[in-house]
């Protein structure tokens, strides 16, 4: 079987969106049903872009679960790495929206998550090693044994190609941003790329200043950090390191070793402007179209901006995974005809 493009590991689950938009929980009527989970929103994302996509996860033994290997196989992303974990109910996320800002979450998750109980022994290590982008996020390492089973796969993975730290700090999953910071520390040497907010880089380095929280990044052993800044938009700095670019793959070294490593670059990049619908899984669309763009090996200011929109195009949409763009729209949004 051909590599992965993208191989993403982590959450998955069921959100249901209410469909009156601007009220509490307590009114809302309806919901709408959607495929859910930052690590299954990326690969969703990068399949729209033609990218060979799979996830490692998992789910109940439910009727839920098996919604989610319906809708991954819809979205193209494959599910051979998508098992059942006996006694435990698959997740299912409400959230409340309150444009432009406000879109508090609500996780049933209890009383654990089948994405949490991912076991080192199960992991295709090949898979991991193959895959020309591997993303893993903060998440996974909140709990055992999903803690090791992330770390083992990032040493497997050897820094190989483009290998992804979504720093994805979520306080109700941990029982202290300082528990969190420990483990982060423990991750971001095996990565070569961190992506996160101010917040979830202060959690990762403990500076919330977006150039010190960049140098900080590289001085734990990133070659590309990437810091959203949310209204000021995002900041992307890298350090010497392989290009990632669709011809040459590798570690730093083999890297060098080509004349493939770049030079110090730092660009920032305003947010396109959008009426927000739901800024939910805004970030995961960003997630999605930074793969593929380090993947095309574009400069690094039209990767920026290329994530920028998908993820506005997100915000401006009710769903997450049903709503990740197609190439073409967000070129549309960008003003930029086809190459």
């Amino acid at each position: 079987m051909p590599a992965d493009d993208v191989l993403t590991m982590g959450r998955i689950g069921v959100d249901l969106y209410p469909q009156q938009i601007g009220v509490s929980l307590r009114e809302v009527r309806t919901f709408a049903k959607f495929l859910g989970g930052s690590a299954s929103n990326v690969a969703v994302a990068a399949a729209r872009y033609g990218r060979r996509s799979a996830v490692i996860t998992r789910t109940g033994n439910d009727p839920f679960g098996e919604f989610l290997h319906d809708a991954l196989r819809g979205f193209g992303v494959d599910d051979r790495f998508v098992t059942p974990v006996a006694g435990l109910p698959t997740p299912v996320t409400f959230c409340e929206i309150f444009p432009p800002d406000d879109f508090p979450l609500y996780f049933y998750r209890f009383p654990k998550a089948p994405d949490l109980e991912i076991r080192a022994s199960e992991l295709d290590e090949e898979a991991i090693r193959a895959a020309r982008v591997f993303w893993v996020t903060g998440t996974g390492l909140s709990q055992e044994p999903s803690r090791t089973a992330t770390l083992h796969a990032l040493r497997t993975r050897g820094r190989r190609g483009i290998t992804v730290f979504d720093l994805d700090y979520r306080p109700m999953f941990w029982a202290s941003r300082e528990q969190a910071r420990r483990w982060y520390a423990e991750a971001l040497p095996h990565a070569t790329v961190a992506v996160g907010n101010l917040d979830e880089a202060d959690t990762a380095v403990g500076v919330r200043d977006p150039e010190a929280a960049a140098a900080a990044l590289h001085d734990a052993g990133v070659e590309l950090a990437v810091i959203k800044r949310g209204p000021a938009g995002v900041l992307a700095s890298r350090t010497d390191g392989p290009s990632g670019t669709d011809g040459h793959s590798g570690t730093a070294e083999q890297a060098r070793t080509a004349g493939q490593a770049r030079q110090d670059e730092q660009v920032s990049v305003p947010p396109v402007p959008v009426e927000v619908v739901n800024g939910l899984g805004a970030g995961d669309a960003f997630g999605g179209a930074l793969c593929h763009g380090l993947l095309a090996g574009w400069e690094l200011e039209a990767t920026m901006r290329f994530a920028n929109a998908a993820g506005a195009i997100v915000a401006s949409r009710l769903a997450c995974s049903d709503a990740m763009p197609t190439a073409d729209e967000v070129r549309e949004l960008l003003g930029v005809s086809r190459a």
